[in-house]
């Protein structure tokens, strides 16, 4: 146990001296002009990187991939159909399905499927 211990306390120094040498020969640069403009395949951006987005782009982007993703749940359920309980199959998937439409209604109502406003 002694040997574990002591095996370690050295990996411990060791690693430790090798991250201070390594933050003392980096050659960090904070304030570099280069790294802090925005990149615009390799060429100076014609207008301003920082133009605000569209927030309703942004949800229906997000409503979109939630909806994907509960389509790729959707599918294993009907691979399982033919190895499960009818009854309890029906059971699940009518309350998945459910869930969904609620989730689409409640955004309907919202009007968050409105693309122009």
């Amino acid at each position: 146990m002694l040997i574990v211990s002591m095996l370690s306390m050295i990996i411990f120094f060791f690693s430790n001296i090798l991250m201070l040498i390594s933050f003392f020969l980096s050659k960090k640069s904070n304030m570099d002009r280069e790294k802090c403009s925005p990149f615009e395949c390799g060429f100076d951006p014609k207008s301003s990187a920082r133009i605000p987005f569209s927030l309703h782009f942004f949800l229906i982007t997000v409503i979109f991939l939630i909806f994907d993703v509960e389509i790729a749940l959707i599918f294993p359920m009907i691979s399982t159909f033919k190895f499960t309980n009818l009854i309890f199959w029906t059971f699940t998937s009518m309350i998945f399905l459910t869930i969904l439409l609620l989730g689409i209604y409640h955004e309907w109502n919202q009007n968050m499927l409105n693309w122009t406003n």
